[in-house]
């Protein structure tokens, strides 16, 4: 057990570490130390059902509605050219008075768009369901399959908290308007990279 549960931590880690949409906002929310312990609990809590639903076995429902992945590829795009073109925007103005002053959007606006990030990326889906739940397949057991179960869920607990809370440690980079722009220009490029990912 303690293998399979050591194999979900590493698998689900290695998964969620590539930066992207999710994981840049977190960082953004993290270094504007606004709403991030709801944020990270809100990502990790959506991490947890897509896992629990990968282990348990999602692709019968991709095998049953084959259109499915697609469908959710163009919502996902279409969402990641949206936010994009904002940070782009907002780099182009220059206006980081609010960042500056360590302001946020409010908290609920803040949580529609992280569940957009999480929920509308069909990376996360590829990953949770797709990925996690092909290699959780080794394990027939079913105490060894929960066991990996667990340990993919903690790691993307102690995955997000981390990204959120370990922001702060770049915060005295970013005390500066130029820094901020920088970040923002960063984040938009990687938001078109990843929707034209996602269209091609």
């Amino acid at each position: 057990m303690i293998t399979a549960g050591l194999t979900g931590f590493a698998t689900a880690f290695a998964l969620i570490l590539a930066i992207g949409a999710q994981n840049a906002f977190v960082l953004r929310q993290g270094l504007l130390k606004a709403h991030v312990f709801w944020l990270c609990l809100l990502c990790a809590v959506s991490d947890a059902l897509l896992i629990t639903a990968g282990v348990l076995g999602f692709g019968i429902i991709v095998e049953l509605y084959p259109l499915l992945p697609q469908i959710m590829a163009w919502g996902g795009a279409a969402f990641l050219l949206v936010y994009g073109a904002m940070r782009l925007w907002a780099a182009w103005q220059g206006n980081y008075a609010m960042p500056l002053a360590g302001q946020s959007a409010g908290l609920w606006a803040t949580l529609a768009t992280g569940a957009a990030f999480t929920w509308l990326n069909p990376h996360v889906y590829l990953d949770t369901l797709g990925l996690a739940g092909a290699v959780s397949t080794q394990f027939t057991d079913t105490a060894e399959k929960t066991a990996f179960g667990v340990g993919a869920v903690a790691s993307s607990f102690v995955f997000f908290f981390s990204l959120g809370y370990g922001a702060r440690l770049l915060a005295p980079i970013m005390q500066s308007a130029r820094a901020w722009r920088i970040l923002d220009v960063l984040i938009g490029v990687v938001m078109w990279a990843l929707a034209a990912k996602l269209l091609s």
